[in-house]
């Protein structure tokens, strides 16, 4: 074989290599919200078997950041995004406030502060929509000073009521849309009766993280948190098209992935670990 055969073999091979590689490179994060029940008994052995199964990043709770960032180091991953305590935005916290959320992540060298959660109690109408997408600008605002980008995470209630009057229409308008992102939940899109992938790519520029999950057949079109356990599936064994969603997350330019379960049948980890496993080989098959 000759010097110039050989070489063409070689970049021959290359190429093919290269073609046979995964499109979707992107380390796995994990929201520590999935093994809420288990991480208690065994901080140490929870996380370790979260890295283990390749998961390289975490979304934390603000709850216990000082005890899981120390772990995560420990094993190799890195946090970040975590979920805050919404009383703290809106104002009605009994104890701390946002600087001081602020300065704890910053304290871990968090990039996003995550709004988790809007509780049924605190939902009222589109004025007070409007209200509360002033306090989160105002969060953004602060996070913004600090070097961090505020986020929001919807479930599924935001999209109740007609088109154009819906609490999603009025945050949507009312937030800046330089000091409040999206955390993407896409099970929640879909219970909302919305296509994951198309909501997506609406708002490219805007998303920077993104909650992975599936979603079990049959599942209706429902505006609130109150589905069944059963209706939460690992990432591959439900209906969403995941390959698509995949593909409007690459195309957009969100910046995280992290695999969510909201309920379980048995040990959360194992769970993880199929959701991990068939994204990697849905990945495979990316255009």
């Amino acid at each position: 074989m000759n010097r110039r055969s050989f070489l063409s073999g070689m970049l021959a091979s290359s190429a093919a290599f290269a073609k046979a590689k995964p499109q979707f490179a992107n380390p796995l994060g994990v929201q520590l919200y999935t093994v809420r029940n288990t991480f208690p008994h065994d901080p140490d052995g929870v996380i370790e078997a979260i890295a283990k199964i390749g998961y390289k990043e975490a979304e934390i709770l603000q709850a216990n950041i000082d005890q899981v960032m120390p772990l995560l180091k420990k094993n190799g991953m890195t946090a970040p995004s975590g979920h805050f305590d919404t009383d703290l935005i809106t104002g009605k916290a009994k104890t701390g406030s946002w600087s001081g959320a602020i300065e704890q992540a910053n304290k871990y060298g968090l990039k996003f502060m995550v709004m988790p959660y809007l509780a049924p109690a605190e939902r009222g109408d589109l004025d007070s929509y409007r209200a509360l997408a002033d306090k989160m600008n105002k969060a953004g605002e602060a996070c913004a000073k600090a070097g961090i980008q505020f986020c929001y995470h919807n479930h599924a209630f935001e999209f109740a009521g007609d088109a154009g009057k819906r609490p999603w229409d009025v945050l949507i308008e009312r937030w800046d849309p330089k000091l409040v992102h999206l955390e993407v939940d896409v099970f929640w899109i879909s219970v909302a009766g919305n296509t994951a992938s198309e909501f997506l790519r609406r708002y490219k520029g805007r998303v920077d993280l993104v909650h992975l999950k599936d979603e079990a057949f049959g599942t209706p079109v429902q505006f609130n948190e109150q589905v069944p356990p059963g209706a939460f599936r690992e990432v591959g064994t439900g209906t969403l098209d995941t390959p698509a969603m995949l593909r409007a997350c690459r195309d957009i330019g969100v910046k995280h992935y992290i695999v969510e379960q909201d309920q379980t049948k048995g040990n959360p980890v194992d769970s993880l670990r199929v959701s991990y496993n068939n994204l990697r080989k849905i990945n495979l098959k990316m255009k």
